[in-house]
Protein backbone atom coordinates (compact mmCIF):
# COMPACT_ATOMS: atom_id res chain seq x y z
CA UNK A 1 0.00 0.00 0.00
CA UNK A 2 1.44 3.42 -0.91
CA UNK A 3 2.28 5.74 1.97
CA UNK A 4 0.55 8.66 0.33
CA UNK A 5 -3.24 8.49 0.19
CA UNK A 6 -5.33 7.74 -2.85
CA UNK A 7 -8.11 10.15 -3.81
CA UNK A 8 -11.50 9.45 -5.35
CA UNK A 9 -13.86 12.25 -6.43
CA UNK A 10 -17.41 11.20 -7.29
CA UNK A 11 -19.32 13.97 -9.08
CA UNK A 12 -22.99 13.77 -10.04
CA UNK A 13 -24.87 16.05 -12.42
CA UNK A 14 -28.01 18.08 -11.57
CA UNK A 15 -28.59 16.19 -8.31
CA UNK A 16 -30.52 18.37 -5.89
CA UNK A 17 -29.91 19.04 -2.21
CA UNK A 18 -32.88 16.80 -1.38
CA UNK A 19 -31.90 13.95 -3.72
CA UNK A 20 -29.94 11.78 -1.29
CA UNK A 21 -31.30 9.49 1.41
CA UNK A 22 -28.91 10.74 4.09
CA UNK A 23 -30.00 14.31 3.27
CA UNK A 24 -33.58 13.46 4.17
CA UNK A 25 -35.09 11.98 1.03
CA UNK A 26 -37.68 9.33 1.86
CA UNK A 27 -38.37 8.08 -1.68
CA UNK A 28 -34.80 7.48 -2.93
CA UNK A 29 -32.44 4.66 -2.00
CA UNK A 30 -28.73 5.55 -1.87
CA UNK A 31 -27.29 3.11 0.69
CA UNK A 32 -23.70 3.20 -0.55
CA UNK A 33 -23.46 6.99 -0.50
CA UNK A 34 -25.24 6.99 2.86
CA UNK A 35 -22.63 4.55 4.17
CA UNK A 36 -19.81 6.79 2.97
CA UNK A 37 -21.41 9.73 4.76
CA UNK A 38 -21.69 7.68 7.97
CA UNK A 39 -18.01 6.72 7.72
CA UNK A 40 -16.94 10.36 7.56
CA UNK A 41 -18.54 13.79 7.28
CA UNK A 42 -21.89 14.75 5.77
CA UNK A 43 -21.43 18.34 4.57
CA UNK A 44 -24.76 20.13 4.89
CA UNK A 45 -23.56 23.64 4.00
CA UNK A 46 -21.56 22.70 0.94
CA UNK A 47 -21.60 24.78 -2.22
CA UNK A 48 -20.82 24.36 -5.85
CA UNK A 49 -18.92 27.37 -7.16
CA UNK A 50 -21.41 27.71 -9.99
CA UNK A 51 -25.05 26.79 -10.61
CA UNK A 52 -24.15 25.24 -14.00
CA UNK A 53 -22.03 22.39 -15.33
CA UNK A 54 -18.71 23.50 -16.80
CA UNK A 55 -17.76 26.28 -14.35
CA UNK A 56 -18.57 23.98 -11.42
CA UNK A 57 -16.22 21.32 -12.79
CA UNK A 58 -13.49 23.87 -13.40
CA UNK A 59 -13.57 24.84 -9.73
CA UNK A 60 -13.47 21.35 -8.24
CA UNK A 61 -10.46 20.46 -10.41
CA UNK A 62 -8.50 23.73 -10.05
CA UNK A 63 -9.29 25.09 -6.59
CA UNK A 64 -10.28 28.44 -8.10
CA UNK A 65 -13.40 30.43 -8.76
CA UNK A 66 -14.62 29.65 -12.29
CA UNK A 67 -13.64 33.09 -13.57
CA UNK A 68 -10.12 32.65 -12.20
CA UNK A 69 -9.86 29.15 -13.71
CA UNK A 70 -10.91 30.30 -17.17
CA UNK A 71 -14.44 28.87 -17.51
CA UNK A 72 -17.52 30.99 -16.76
CA UNK A 73 -20.14 29.50 -19.08
CA UNK A 74 -21.56 26.18 -20.17
CA UNK A 75 -19.19 24.95 -22.86
CA UNK A 76 -19.95 23.88 -26.40
CA UNK A 77 -20.45 20.34 -27.68
CA UNK A 78 -19.03 20.58 -31.22
CA UNK A 79 -15.74 18.93 -32.04
CA UNK A 80 -13.72 22.18 -31.95
CA UNK A 81 -15.22 23.57 -28.73
CA UNK A 82 -12.66 25.20 -26.46
CA UNK A 83 -12.57 24.90 -22.68
CA UNK A 84 -10.43 24.96 -19.55
CA UNK A 85 -7.13 26.60 -20.52
CA UNK A 86 -4.30 24.04 -20.45
CA UNK A 87 -2.23 26.62 -18.56
CA UNK A 88 -4.56 26.35 -15.55
CA UNK A 89 -3.21 23.76 -13.07
CA UNK A 90 -5.56 20.96 -12.01
CA UNK A 91 -5.44 18.53 -9.12
CA UNK A 92 -4.31 15.87 -11.60
CA UNK A 93 -1.49 17.96 -13.05
CA UNK A 94 -0.33 18.90 -9.54
CA UNK A 95 -0.33 15.30 -8.27
CA UNK A 96 1.36 13.65 -11.26
CA UNK A 97 4.86 15.09 -10.66
CA UNK A 98 4.70 13.52 -7.20
CA UNK A 99 4.24 10.01 -8.51
CA UNK A 100 0.45 9.85 -8.67
CA UNK A 101 -1.41 7.96 -11.37
CA UNK A 102 -4.46 9.89 -12.53
CA UNK A 103 -7.67 8.59 -14.10
CA UNK A 104 -10.90 10.23 -15.27
CA UNK A 105 -14.00 8.20 -16.14
CA UNK A 106 -17.28 9.88 -17.07
CA UNK A 107 -18.35 13.34 -18.22
CA UNK A 108 -15.62 15.89 -18.95
CA UNK A 109 -17.43 19.04 -20.25
CA UNK A 110 -14.32 21.19 -20.05
CA UNK A 111 -13.55 21.34 -23.76
CA UNK A 112 -13.89 19.03 -26.76
CA UNK A 113 -11.01 20.08 -29.02
CA UNK A 114 -7.89 17.95 -28.51
CA UNK A 115 -5.98 20.71 -26.74
CA UNK A 116 -8.58 20.79 -23.96
CA UNK A 117 -9.11 17.06 -23.43
CA UNK A 118 -8.31 15.37 -20.10
CA UNK A 119 -4.85 14.13 -21.10
CA UNK A 120 -3.80 17.76 -21.50
CA UNK A 121 -4.97 18.52 -17.97
CA UNK A 122 -2.94 15.94 -16.09
CA UNK A 123 -4.95 12.74 -16.56
CA UNK A 124 -2.84 9.87 -17.83
CA UNK A 125 -5.90 7.71 -18.52
CA UNK A 126 -9.49 8.62 -19.33
CA UNK A 127 -12.71 7.27 -20.80
CA UNK A 128 -16.06 8.96 -21.25
CA UNK A 129 -17.58 11.83 -23.18
CA UNK A 130 -16.43 15.39 -23.70
CA UNK A 131 -19.53 17.58 -24.16
CA UNK A 132 -22.48 18.41 -21.90
CA UNK A 133 -24.64 15.31 -22.08
CA UNK A 134 -25.30 12.21 -24.15
CA UNK A 135 -28.04 9.71 -24.75
CA UNK A 136 -27.30 7.07 -22.10
CA UNK A 137 -27.54 4.19 -24.60
CA UNK A 138 -26.41 5.52 -28.00
CA UNK A 139 -23.87 7.96 -26.50
CA UNK A 140 -24.91 10.61 -29.01
CA UNK A 141 -25.38 14.31 -28.28
CA UNK A 142 -28.73 15.30 -29.80
CA UNK A 143 -29.75 18.50 -28.05
CA UNK A 144 -28.39 21.16 -30.40
CA UNK A 145 -31.03 20.03 -32.89
CA UNK A 146 -33.83 21.37 -30.68
CA UNK A 147 -33.05 24.97 -31.59
CA UNK A 148 -31.78 24.49 -35.12
CA UNK A 149 -28.20 24.19 -33.95
CA UNK A 150 -25.57 21.52 -34.48
CA UNK A 151 -26.53 18.07 -35.76
CA UNK A 152 -26.22 14.95 -33.64
CA UNK A 153 -22.67 14.04 -32.63
CA UNK A 154 -21.40 10.74 -31.27
CA UNK A 155 -19.36 11.37 -28.11
CA UNK A 156 -17.67 8.36 -26.48
CA UNK A 157 -13.89 8.18 -26.11
CA UNK A 158 -11.07 6.05 -24.77
CA UNK A 159 -7.94 8.16 -24.24
CA UNK A 160 -8.74 10.34 -27.24
CA UNK A 161 -9.79 7.45 -29.50
CA UNK A 162 -13.47 7.35 -30.44
CA UNK A 163 -15.15 4.10 -29.37
CA UNK A 164 -18.60 2.62 -29.89
CA UNK A 165 -20.59 0.64 -27.36
CA UNK A 166 -24.16 1.16 -28.52
CA UNK A 167 -26.80 -0.14 -26.13
CA UNK A 168 -24.71 -0.09 -22.95
CA UNK A 169 -26.04 2.13 -20.14
CA UNK A 170 -23.47 4.86 -19.58
CA UNK A 171 -23.66 4.96 -15.77
CA UNK A 172 -22.91 1.24 -15.58
CA UNK A 173 -19.97 1.62 -17.96
CA UNK A 174 -18.50 4.37 -15.77
CA UNK A 175 -18.69 2.06 -12.77
CA UNK A 176 -17.07 -0.81 -14.66
CA UNK A 177 -14.26 1.36 -16.04
CA UNK A 178 -13.54 2.73 -12.58
CA UNK A 179 -13.50 -0.69 -10.89
CA UNK A 180 -11.13 -1.94 -13.59
CA UNK A 181 -8.84 1.02 -12.90
CA UNK A 182 -8.79 0.25 -9.17
CA UNK A 183 -8.01 -3.40 -9.91
CA UNK A 184 -5.05 -2.39 -12.07
CA UNK A 185 -3.77 0.25 -9.65
CA UNK A 186 -3.81 -2.35 -6.87
CA UNK A 187 -1.16 -4.30 -8.77
CA UNK A 188 1.36 -1.47 -8.36
CA UNK A 189 2.66 0.77 -5.61
CA UNK A 190 1.80 4.21 -6.98
CA UNK A 191 -0.89 6.30 -5.29
CA UNK A 192 -3.71 7.42 -7.55
CA UNK A 193 -6.37 10.05 -8.17
CA UNK A 194 -9.72 8.92 -9.57
CA UNK A 195 -12.10 11.58 -10.87
CA UNK A 196 -15.50 9.99 -11.57
CA UNK A 197 -18.00 12.53 -12.94
CA UNK A 198 -21.27 10.72 -13.67
CA UNK A 199 -23.69 12.14 -16.25
CA UNK A 200 -26.63 11.12 -14.06
CA UNK A 201 -29.12 12.37 -13.17
CA UNK A 202 -28.73 14.98 -15.96
CA UNK A 203 -31.17 14.63 -18.83
CA UNK A 204 -32.00 12.60 -20.90
CA UNK A 205 -33.98 10.75 -18.25
CA UNK A 206 -32.92 7.18 -19.04
CA UNK A 207 -32.71 4.22 -16.66
CA UNK A 208 -32.63 0.43 -17.09
CA UNK A 209 -35.90 -1.40 -16.51
CA UNK A 210 -34.41 -3.26 -13.54
CA UNK A 211 -33.86 0.04 -11.74
CA UNK A 212 -37.22 1.46 -12.77
CA UNK A 213 -38.98 -1.53 -11.22
CA UNK A 214 -37.47 -0.72 -7.82
CA UNK A 215 -39.45 2.52 -7.79
CA UNK A 216 -42.62 1.68 -9.69
CA UNK A 217 -44.69 3.12 -6.84
CA UNK A 218 -43.48 6.65 -7.68
CA UNK A 219 -44.77 9.07 -10.34
CA UNK A 220 -42.75 8.66 -13.55
CA UNK A 221 -40.64 11.80 -13.21
CA UNK A 222 -39.59 10.89 -9.68
CA UNK A 223 -39.35 7.20 -10.55
CA UNK A 224 -36.76 7.76 -13.27
CA UNK A 225 -34.80 10.17 -11.06
CA UNK A 226 -34.72 7.55 -8.28
CA UNK A 227 -33.72 4.85 -10.76
CA UNK A 228 -30.88 6.90 -12.24
CA UNK A 229 -29.51 7.73 -8.79
CA UNK A 230 -29.80 4.11 -7.69
CA UNK A 231 -27.60 3.16 -10.66
CA UNK A 232 -25.07 5.80 -9.61
CA UNK A 233 -25.18 4.53 -6.03
CA UNK A 234 -24.57 0.94 -7.13
CA UNK A 235 -21.56 2.07 -9.18
CA UNK A 236 -20.20 3.96 -6.17
CA UNK A 237 -20.70 0.82 -4.10
CA UNK A 238 -18.82 -1.27 -6.66
CA UNK A 239 -15.85 1.12 -6.62
CA UNK A 240 -15.73 1.22 -2.82
CA UNK A 241 -16.02 -2.57 -2.79
CA UNK A 242 -13.02 -2.83 -5.11
CA UNK A 243 -10.99 -0.55 -2.85
CA UNK A 244 -11.90 -2.71 0.13
CA UNK A 245 -11.14 -5.97 -1.69
CA UNK A 246 -7.62 -4.75 -2.46
CA UNK A 247 -6.98 -3.36 1.02
CA UNK A 248 -6.90 0.21 -0.28
CA UNK A 249 -9.96 1.69 1.40
CA UNK A 250 -8.24 2.76 4.63
CA UNK A 251 -5.71 4.78 2.65
CA UNK A 252 -8.22 6.42 0.32
CA UNK A 253 -9.92 9.79 0.75
CA UNK A 254 -13.32 9.80 -0.99
CA UNK A 255 -15.23 12.98 -1.81
CA UNK A 256 -18.69 13.29 -3.33
CA UNK A 257 -20.82 16.21 -4.48
CA UNK A 258 -23.30 17.25 -7.18
CA UNK A 259 -22.24 19.87 -9.70
CA UNK A 260 -25.28 22.12 -9.11
CA UNK A 261 -28.95 22.02 -8.21
CA UNK A 262 -31.66 20.08 -10.05
CA UNK A 263 -32.77 21.07 -13.52
CA UNK A 264 -36.02 22.69 -14.59
CA UNK A 265 -34.88 22.76 -18.22
CA UNK A 266 -37.21 22.02 -21.11
CA UNK A 267 -34.31 20.57 -23.13
CA UNK A 268 -35.03 17.16 -21.60
CA UNK A 269 -37.42 16.51 -24.48
CA UNK A 270 -36.49 15.91 -28.13
CA UNK A 271 -40.04 16.51 -29.39
CA UNK A 272 -39.64 20.30 -29.04
CA UNK A 273 -41.73 20.24 -25.85
CA UNK A 274 -41.33 23.28 -23.60
CA UNK A 275 -42.47 21.46 -20.48
CA UNK A 276 -40.00 21.74 -17.57
CA UNK A 277 -38.78 18.58 -15.89
CA UNK A 278 -39.69 18.19 -12.21
CA UNK A 279 -37.98 14.98 -11.10
CA UNK A 280 -35.30 16.50 -8.86
CA UNK A 281 -35.84 18.27 -5.57
CA UNK A 282 -34.06 21.03 -3.68
CA UNK A 283 -35.56 19.93 -0.37
CA UNK A 284 -36.16 23.03 1.77
CA UNK A 285 -34.21 25.34 -0.53
CA UNK A 286 -35.24 28.00 -3.05
CA UNK A 287 -34.20 28.07 -6.71
CA UNK A 288 -32.80 25.46 -9.09
CA UNK A 289 -30.01 24.99 -11.61
CA UNK A 290 -28.89 28.39 -13.06
CA UNK A 291 -29.99 30.18 -9.85
CA UNK A 292 -27.75 31.74 -7.20
CA UNK A 293 -30.37 31.09 -4.56
CA UNK A 294 -29.45 28.13 -2.37
CA UNK A 295 -31.26 25.58 -4.54
CA UNK A 296 -28.93 26.24 -7.45
CA UNK A 297 -25.61 26.12 -5.60
CA UNK A 298 -26.04 24.32 -2.26
CA UNK A 299 -25.53 20.64 -3.03
CA UNK A 300 -25.32 17.25 -1.32
CA UNK A 301 -21.72 16.47 -0.37
CA UNK A 302 -19.64 14.21 1.85
CA UNK A 303 -16.04 13.26 2.53
CA UNK A 304 -14.73 10.02 3.99
CA UNK A 305 -11.13 9.25 4.97
CA UNK A 306 -10.77 6.42 7.53
CA UNK A 307 -8.49 7.23 10.43
CA UNK A 308 -8.28 10.89 9.43
CA UNK A 309 -11.84 12.25 9.24
CA UNK A 310 -13.84 11.06 12.27
CA UNK A 311 -16.96 9.08 11.36
CA UNK A 312 -20.63 10.00 11.86
CA UNK A 313 -20.07 13.74 11.57
CA UNK A 314 -22.61 16.25 10.34
CA UNK A 315 -20.85 19.50 9.48
CA UNK A 316 -22.82 22.71 8.99
CA UNK A 317 -19.82 24.98 8.41
CA UNK A 318 -19.67 26.27 4.85
CA UNK A 319 -17.27 24.88 2.29
CA UNK A 320 -17.12 24.81 -1.50
CA UNK A 321 -15.92 22.73 -4.43
CA UNK A 322 -12.83 24.92 -4.80
CA UNK A 323 -11.67 23.69 -1.37
CA UNK A 324 -11.16 20.13 -2.59
CA UNK A 325 -7.81 20.74 -4.31
CA UNK A 326 -5.99 22.47 -1.42
CA UNK A 327 -7.46 19.98 1.08
CA UNK A 328 -6.32 16.95 -0.92
CA UNK A 329 -2.89 18.43 -1.62
CA UNK A 330 -2.46 18.89 2.12
CA UNK A 331 -3.43 15.25 2.69
CA UNK A 332 -0.84 14.21 0.09
CA UNK A 333 1.84 16.25 1.85
CA UNK A 334 2.40 18.44 -1.20
CA UNK A 335 3.49 22.05 -0.76
CA UNK A 336 1.05 24.13 -2.77
CA UNK A 337 2.33 27.53 -1.67
CA UNK A 338 3.51 28.28 -5.20
CA UNK A 339 0.00 28.04 -6.64
CA UNK A 340 -2.83 30.54 -6.54
CA UNK A 341 -6.01 29.05 -5.06
CA UNK A 342 -9.30 30.65 -4.05
CA UNK A 343 -10.19 27.51 -2.11
CA UNK A 344 -9.08 26.79 1.43
CA UNK A 345 -7.60 23.76 3.16
CA UNK A 346 -10.48 22.30 5.21
CA UNK A 347 -8.43 19.78 7.18
CA UNK A 348 -9.10 21.40 10.57
CA UNK A 349 -12.80 21.76 9.82
CA UNK A 350 -13.07 18.11 8.81
CA UNK A 351 -10.90 16.59 11.52
CA UNK A 352 -10.96 18.90 14.54
CA UNK A 353 -14.38 20.55 14.49
CA UNK A 354 -12.93 23.92 13.53
CA UNK A 355 -15.02 26.65 11.95
CA UNK A 356 -14.85 27.34 8.24
CA UNK A 357 -11.70 29.14 7.07
CA UNK A 358 -13.83 31.20 4.66
CA UNK A 359 -14.71 34.75 5.61
CA UNK A 360 -16.94 34.84 2.53
CA UNK A 361 -17.74 32.88 -0.63
CA UNK A 362 -18.86 34.55 -3.88
CA UNK A 363 -20.75 33.45 -6.99
CA UNK A 364 -21.70 34.84 -10.40
CA UNK A 365 -23.98 33.60 -13.16
CA UNK A 366 -25.03 35.87 -15.99
CA UNK A 367 -26.40 39.05 -14.40
CA UNK A 368 -26.63 37.42 -10.97
CA UNK A 369 -24.02 37.92 -8.23
CA UNK A 370 -24.10 36.51 -4.70
CA UNK A 371 -22.07 36.40 -1.51
CA UNK A 372 -22.35 34.49 1.73
CA UNK A 373 -20.53 35.89 4.76
CA UNK A 374 -21.17 34.04 8.00
CA UNK A 375 -24.87 33.33 8.31
CA UNK A 376 -25.90 36.12 5.93
CA UNK A 377 -26.27 35.70 2.19
CA UNK A 378 -27.04 38.36 -0.40
CA UNK A 379 -28.20 37.67 -3.95
CA UNK A 380 -28.17 40.53 -6.47
CA UNK A 381 -30.60 40.18 -9.40
CA UNK A 382 -31.33 36.60 -8.42
CA UNK A 383 -33.30 34.34 -10.75
CA UNK A 384 -35.24 31.28 -9.63
CA UNK A 385 -34.70 29.45 -12.94
CA UNK A 386 -32.94 30.09 -16.24
CA UNK A 387 -34.49 32.92 -18.23
CA UNK A 388 -36.77 34.15 -15.44
CA UNK A 389 -36.81 37.85 -14.50
CA UNK A 390 -34.99 38.78 -11.28
CA UNK A 391 -36.89 37.58 -8.23
CA UNK A 392 -35.60 40.56 -6.22
CA UNK A 393 -33.09 43.24 -7.12
CA UNK A 394 -31.43 42.66 -3.74
CA UNK A 395 -32.30 39.69 -1.55
CA UNK A 396 -30.75 39.28 1.91
CA UNK A 397 -31.34 36.21 4.05
CA UNK A 398 -30.00 34.53 7.16
CA UNK A 399 -29.45 31.10 5.59
CA UNK A 400 -28.93 29.43 8.97
CA UNK A 401 -32.26 30.56 10.39
CA UNK A 402 -33.98 30.69 6.98
CA UNK A 403 -32.36 28.05 4.79
CA UNK A 404 -35.10 28.51 2.19
CA UNK A 405 -34.41 32.25 1.79
CA UNK A 406 -38.14 32.90 2.19
CA UNK A 407 -37.78 36.20 4.02
CA UNK A 408 -35.99 39.13 2.41
CA UNK A 409 -34.20 41.06 5.15
CA UNK A 410 -32.82 43.78 2.87
CA UNK A 411 -35.18 46.42 4.25
CA UNK A 412 -34.90 45.23 7.86
CA UNK A 413 -31.09 45.12 7.77
CA UNK A 414 -30.18 47.90 5.31
CA UNK A 415 -26.63 48.33 6.58
CA UNK A 416 -25.85 44.63 6.23
CA UNK A 417 -27.45 44.59 2.79
CA UNK A 418 -25.44 47.62 1.66
CA UNK A 419 -22.18 46.18 2.99
CA UNK A 420 -22.66 42.79 1.32
CA UNK A 421 -23.85 44.34 -1.94
CA UNK A 422 -20.74 46.51 -2.04
CA UNK A 423 -18.55 43.46 -1.35
CA UNK A 424 -20.29 41.40 -4.05
CA UNK A 425 -20.01 44.15 -6.64
CA UNK A 426 -16.35 44.77 -5.82
CA UNK A 427 -15.58 41.05 -6.16
CA UNK A 428 -17.45 40.92 -9.46
CA UNK A 429 -15.58 43.95 -10.78
CA UNK A 430 -12.23 42.38 -9.85
CA UNK A 431 -13.25 39.14 -11.53
CA UNK A 432 -14.31 40.94 -14.71
CA UNK A 433 -10.98 42.75 -14.81
CA UNK A 434 -9.09 39.48 -14.29
CA UNK A 435 -11.12 37.82 -17.03
CA UNK A 436 -10.48 40.66 -19.45
CA UNK A 437 -6.76 40.55 -18.77
CA UNK A 438 -6.27 36.75 -18.78
CA UNK A 439 -8.96 35.15 -20.91
CA UNK A 440 -10.97 37.62 -23.03
CA UNK A 441 -10.52 36.88 -26.71
CA UNK A 442 -9.24 33.40 -25.92
CA UNK A 443 -12.02 32.30 -23.60
CA UNK A 444 -14.34 29.37 -24.16
CA UNK A 445 -17.37 29.82 -26.38
CA UNK A 446 -20.89 28.94 -25.31
CA UNK A 447 -22.26 26.91 -28.19
CA UNK A 448 -25.07 25.15 -26.34
CA UNK A 449 -26.68 24.80 -22.96
CA UNK A 450 -26.54 21.47 -21.20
Amino acid sequence: MPDRPNFVIFYTDDQGYGDLSCMGSSDLATPHLDSLAASGALLRSWYSNSPVCSPSRASVLTGRYPGHAGVRSILGGHRQATGLPPSTPTLASLLRPHGYRTGMFGKWHLGVAEEYQPHNHGFDEWKGFLAGCIDYYSHIFYWGMNSGGMAQVHDLWDNGREIYNNGRYFTEMVGEWTVDYVDRMAEGDAPFLLYVPFNAPHYPMHAPESYMRRFDHLPWERQVMAAMLAAVDDSVGAVVGALEAHGLRDNTCIFFQSDNGPSRETRNWLNDSREPYYGGTVGPLKGHKFSLYEGGIRVPALMSFPGVIPPRQTIDEMGAAMDVVPTMLRAAGIDASGYSFDGRDLTAMLTEGATTPHEAIYWEQGEQTAVRRGDMKLVHKGQLVEGAPPDDEVHLADVVEDIGERRNLAHEEPEVAAELLEAAQAWRADLEAHWEMRFAGNGPATAHRA
